[in-house]
């Protein structure tokens, strides 16, 4: 039985026991840290692409979170245009009212894979949440549609999301801020930019106060895909797993909101592209077993 992660916010009493990270079990979720090349190899994107199965998908793009959408869509358009897709909408979900239009949850209907953009997951959640576009994105996984996100349209997809806490100095109580995101993933916590931003004391301040969740820290130009209880990394750039479910002491219960935090026997993993990671007993794994794992067409096609 699953523990409701929205019931284990920062600031709850740790527990003993790990929720075990789980997916919808059907369509196909990819996480981007951001920053991902759009203009040579695009490697990431075409990859995307490939886990439609189909030679020309149509390609939906949320632009919700951007401040400046109509660069953003541009930018995609062309970059997805270039590598195959037969037509990329423009799915402009501004206010909530956007996102009951029959237009646009039609549009998301209609897409073999729906990507969803980097700037402020916060409008994400605010716009998306509880709405018939948001109802029809889950449907669309469900029945084998590729959820794809950069960015903040990464950190969004687990149950509970970071959206805030300075990286330079989050090993603090209280200090990252969570609230809940879209569920797309359980017993997860998403970060992105993780590297190039020294985001390492955010999932260590997590895992301090919440040892059942695996961090996720995603570099800019990596990804991961997750099927079923396999996750797969995969890109340029570095994914770090931050497993706190082992850990041994903390002082995170005797503290005051702001007061340093100890935390003892952390895990991390620094995955590569080819790697992956079974979310359910916690283990690393090699090339072999993840085509084992029967992920061969993908990675015949990568």
């Amino acid at each position: 039985m699953y523990t409701n992660p929205e019931n284990s916010i920062v600031g709850f009493e740790v527990q003993s026991m790990s929720i075990p990270a789980q997916t919808t079990p059907r369509g196909p979720l990819v996480a981007i840290g951001g920053a991902e090349d759009k203009t040579s190899e695009s490697e990431i994107l075409r990859r995307v692409l490939l886990l439609s199965k189909k030679e020309a998908p149509i390609v939906g793009v949320i632009t919700t979170a951007s401040s400046v959408p109509d660069d953003v869509f541009g930018a995609y358009r062309e970059v997805f245009s270039n590598l195959g897709a037969s037509e990329v909408l423009d799915i402009r979900i501004r206010e909530r009212s956007d996102a009951a239009s029959d237009q646009f949850v039609e549009m998301i209907r209609n897409s073999d894979i729906v990507f969803i953009s980097g700037g402020d997951q916060m409008r994400l959640t605010y716009v998306l949440g509880g709405s018939p576009a948001m109802e029809t994105i889950r449907a669309g996984h469900q029945s084998g549609t590729v959820i794809a996100g950069t960015s903040a349209g990464a950190a969004c997809q687990s149950q509970t999301m970071v959206y805030g806490g300075p990286a330079d100095d989050s090993l603090r109580k209280g200090a990252v801020q969570m609230t809940a995101g879209f569920g797309l993933v359980e017993g997860i916590i998403i970060d992105t930019h993780f590297l190039e931003r020294g985001r390492f004391s955010r999932l260590m301040e997590v895992g301090a106060t919440n040892p059942e969740y695996l961090g996720v820290g995603l570099g800019e130009d990596a990804a991961v895909l997750f099927e079923g209880d396999v996750m797969r990394a995969f890109g340029p750039g570095h994914v770090i797993i931050v497993d706190s479910s082992q850990i041994s002491g903390s002082n995170v219960s005797d503290l005051s909101d702001g007061e340093a935090v100890t935390v003892h026997n952390i895990i991390m993993h620094a995955l590569v592209d080819g790697y992956g990671f079974n979310l359910t007993n916690r283990r690393v794994l090699g090339p072999e077993e993840l085509r084992a794992e029967g992920l061969e067409h993908w990675i015949a096609n990568s």
